[in-house]
């Protein structure tokens, strides 16, 4: 999908007055991209940073996220880590507005992917799983498939708001790169498995580390120093068959721009006990954290559910309390 075929993609379906709003935004999105780079980090992205720090955005939820990550941390350490969220989060903001004039060399230049030819003679002739985070400017992640000639299968949870929805599907397409709902996800991918897509092998890209549903059978992670439920479908879909699965990560280099990193965590053929592939990618992700804990969404409510361990501990506080 093309960035024209991404248009008349986001034009269908739409109404006289979504078609107007897209347009708008569009042309607004392709203005901020055309501004200088020190206009917008320096001037626009510190606006935003201001308005957050401001505005307390998602405040207590990044407070007390942070708190219970880190809980051998001082408040000082934490108020750094906040602040420096900000700061990402402000960047990202800037990113994303910034899609709409990247043209792929730019693509290339503003992500520049480690060990490069080593990783690309791995996955040569195969499909492959990618498991990533809301590290950094996620967005950039599927830019594997404009380094390559393997098309990247850019799995997103659509907008309840058609207009935003259909901009950020035009500003995520480029070559090679195919934005798809999660709800077809893995239809998509057993469709295409085989044949490929136009002949390119599969990219499969999944940010893992959103919260899922919880089902009866779901299995806890100690994460972050809580009990923590991931999707595991990028693993089930693994061992059905045989794919090689890499931990994906962005390192930030400079506002804008990323080193983007991949860790193989399973080649596809060793045997594994159930929910070992989740596992070494939480590991990986916990790592990558704690080392940059500023990239990470700290304002998402990532620990919604409690597991039985958890439960049990709160029943037993309250008899004691009682």
């Amino acid at each position: 999908m093309n960035a024209n075929g991404g248009e008349q993609a986001a034009a269908h379906g739409l109404g006289f007055r979504d078609r107007a709003a897209l347009a708008f935004l569009w042309g607004f999105c392709r203005a901020v991209a055309m501004l200088p780079y020190w206009v917008r980090y320096r001037v626009i992205g510190n606006l935003i940073y201001g308005l957050l720090r401001l505005l307390r955005y998602r405040y207590g939820v990044v407070t007390e996220n942070l708190r219970r990550s880190f809980p051998g941390k001082s408040e000082g350490e934490l108020a750094v880590i906040r602040r420096g969220f900000y700061r990402t989060l402000a960047e990202i903001v800037v990113d994303t507005l910034g899609l709409a004039g990247l043209t792929e060399e730019k693509c290339r230049r503003v992500v520049v992917v480690k060990d490069l030819e080593r990783h690309a003679a791995e996955v040569a002739g195969r499909n492959w799983i990618a498991l990533t985070a809301h590290l950094g400017c996620w967005e950039y992640c599927s830019y594997w498939g404009l380094h390559s000639d393997q098309a990247v299968e850019a799995v997103y949870h659509p907008l309840h708001n058609r207009v935003f929805d259909e901009l950020y599907k035009r500003l995520r397409s480029k070559r090679n790169i195919y934005p798809v709902p999660m709800r077809e996800a893995m239809r998509f991918f057993l469709r295409h498995s085989q044949t490929g897509i136009d002949g390119r092998n599969i990219v499969l890209g999944l940010i893992a580390d959103q919260n899922p549903p919880r089902r009866p059978d779901s299995h806890w992670f100690r994460f972050l120093n809580q009990d923590t439920i991931f999707f595991d479908g990028g693993e089930k879909l693994a061992l059905r068959l045989g794919l090689p699965v890499y931990f994906s990560w962005l390192r930030r280099v400079k506002p804008g721009y990323y080193e983007m990193a991949f860790e193989r965590i399973y080649d596809g053929r060793e045997p594994v006990a159930p929910n070992e592939i989740t596992e070494r990618y939480v590991r990986r992700l916990e790592r990558r954290i704690c080392e940059h804990p500023e990239l990470w969404m700290w304002s998402h409510r990532r620990w919604k559910h409690k597991s039985p361990a958890d439960l049990a501990r709160m029943e037993c506080e309250e008899q004691k309390s009682a």
